[in-house]
């Protein structure tokens, strides 16, 4: 049985990044990466994304300017489509893209443009 702290994130998890998703990333982890799944769905996504503060788009938006500061492509598109759900628009999504161009450089932004386009194509 799994803790009220697993499950509150483990809702969360599929609200912000989608049932699909996330239900896969959970019935394909094994006994070596399972308790990493574990660990994110409590601590990250129950333990911080349920905290008052800061509204869920807030959150969303901060992650695109630091997955784009530490270039993780694949969790920047996940997290792009997250932030849809969270209501962040794509002209908000293009000025916090725009805004990384300066402070986390070119090549970041314009690769996190790229990767942009294609979260929100699909």
């Amino acid at each position: 049985m799994k803790s009220e702290s697993f499950e509150r994130g483990l809702a969360t998890r599929r609200e912000v990044l989608g049932k699909h998703y996330v239900d896969e990333s959970i019935s394909k982890a094994d006994d070596f990466n399972l308790p990493m799944q574990e660990l994110v769905t409590e601590y990250c996504w129950d333990r911080v994304w349920n905290r008052p503060g800061l509204e869920r788009k807030t959150r969303s938006m901060i992650n695109i300017a630091m997955l784009t500061a530490l270039n993780r492509p694949h969790e920047l598109k996940l997290h792009i489509k997250g932030a849809i759900r969270n209501g962040v628009s794509r002209d908000e999504i293009r000025e916090i893209l725009l805004q990384t161009a300066i402070y986390c450089g070119v090549p970041a932004a314009i690769d996190s443009f790229r990767i942009a386009r294609e979260a929100l194509a699909e």
